[in-house]
């Protein structure tokens, strides 16, 4: 290690990072970031990042906005804690969870507080489970995911995700209660001269026959993003959702939302749900929810879902799950704060705006000889790189470009993330034109690197 400050040396000698290979951090420490401001972030050494992809997904109004830090500090100074056990609240969580359902994009009954996407889909699991225990049936517990699905990283939310770095050494999935079926990926998985529309029919298809092999009796539940997020910004084609409903409906498989990326204003709704008119029996919420300026994620379920586990914690004597931090005061009024901010400064509809600049901006580097794919909706989007626009081959091994590409962009003043050779854009709510254009110098800047870098290593 050299020329290294201490507080880089500190985090290197004392932290395991997530996402991080573990001997790369010992060699090169952390990129570390002191503060925010608006969509910016500044290291250390005052050096200024667009932060392209809001933090992980999350942050809608910025990195300094002062009303959230008024709302915390509001709640610390009258109630910093309590819990929602055994029939007690506060009126912090009471509230958000009224709106909540009236922000719901179709009817739903109840909302249960957790900390993170991952408990919050941990959750959904154990809670269906609950329900069809309930309705006598003890067999019917098989959750379906995609491939390439991003649930979250506990044991049975890690079983739920499809990324293969996820599984790969965790001994995952947990059981045979977790299937994966095939992702709406048309740019990779479409067969030749098959058009989105034979695509869509194929993979319901595939999904129906992964139901009658299974057994409907045993399928509990489908879940899915309504745009896929870690696993690549993979944008449904049009019908894709519709026709996956259908199926779940004929055979009494509830249909759970995964909206933590998606929800509050992401894909151009307030949620992924009704831009690709999904009717979800149940809805994980996150991100967005509080910009992450405070762990909180929830999970909204109809009344059919409820009656269930209601009638089942009336029989066991109550709930027996729940998590002490789950609805944390401070949490739920900053979220609420947050929530109504989206609101007032009309976040939605600037999402559009800007992503509709943003996707635009990206079409100009469509012939770029490493660029294979643009695709986005609302304000995310991704470019997916290739070492031959043909073949769709990748560079070397998988994830080479993606990685060196996001690398240069940190040269260039801009942080994002690649996944495999696909680099994400999910920049706060709050962005201007300008700043989008700042987005897309940067890019071009670390696209015109990774083509010299990939030229020599040929």
């Amino acid at each position: 290690m050299t020329n290294l400050s201490k507080i880089v040396e500190k985090d290197i000698k004392n932290q395991l990072h997530p996402y991080t290979n573990a001997r790369l951090q010992e060699q090169k420490g952390s990129l570390m970031i002191e503060r925010g401001e608006g969509v910016f972030v500044f290291d250390e050494n005052n050096n200024k990042y667009i932060e392209a992809l809001s933090g992980l997904w999350s942050v809608a109004v910025g990195f300094n906005n002062k009303r959230l830090a008024v709302a915390a500090t509001k709640q610390f100074e009258k109630l910093p804690f309590y819990h929602l056990f055994g029939q007690k609240s506060h009126p912090a969580s009471a509230e958000l969870a009224e709106k909540l359902i009236e922000l719901a994009p179709v009817p739903m009954s109840k909302v249960f507080f957790t900390n993170s996407g991952s408990e919050a889909n941990d959750t959904v699991i154990k809670l269906v489970w609950y329900y069809n225990n309930a309705k006598g049936r003890p067999n019917k517990k098989k959750f379906i995911s995609r491939k390439f699905a991003y649930h979250g990283i506990t044991l049975a939310a890690g079983s739920l995700t499809g990324i293969p770095a996820n599984l790969n050494g965790f001994d995952l999935p947990l059981s045979d209660r977790f299937l994966h079926t095939l992702c709406p990926y048309y740019y990779r998985d479409a067969k030749q001269g098959e058009t989105e529309e034979q695509f869509v029919d194929r993979l319901v298809a595939e999904l129906e026959a992964m139901i009658q092999k299974e057994g409907p009796e045993n399928i509990a539940a489908f879940i899915g993003e309504p745009i896929m997020g870690a696993g690549g910004v993979i944008v449904p084609p049009q019908g894709y959702w519709e026709k996956v409903q259908k199926v779940c409906r004929k055979y009494d498989i509830l249909i759970v939302a995964d909206e933590v990326i998606c929800g509050f204003g992401r894909t151009g709704n307030m949620f992924g749900s009704q831009t690709f008119n999904i009717e979800p029996d149940i809805i994980t919420i996150s991100k967005q929810l509080s910009s992450s300026y405070q762990p909180i994620s929830a999970i909204l379920i109809n009344d059919t879902v409820y009656q269930g586990i209601a009638d089942e914690s009336n029989a066991l004597g109550g709930l027996g799950h729940g998590y002490t931090a789950g609805g944390h005061p401070v949490a739920t009024a900053v979220a609420l704060e947050n929530l109504k901010i989206i609101e007032e400064e009309n976040l939605v509809a600037n999402a559009i705006a800007m992503g509709e600049v943003l996707r635009k901006g990206l079409q100009q580097f469509a012939d770029h000889p490493l660029v294979g794919d643009i695709r986005g909706k609302g304000l995310i989007a991704a470019v997916e790189l290739v070492a031959d626009k043909q073949t769709k081959a990748p560079f070397e091994k998988e994830g080479n470009l993606g990685k060196y590409l996001s690398d240069r962009a940190i040269q260039h003043g801009m942080i994002t993330r690649s996944m495999r050779d696909i680099v994400a854009f999910c920049p706060p709510l709050i962005i201007k034109e300008n700043e989008i254009k700042m987005i897309l110098n940067s890019f071009e800047k670390a696209l015109e690197d990774t083509t010299i870098w990939a030229v020599t290593k040929k």
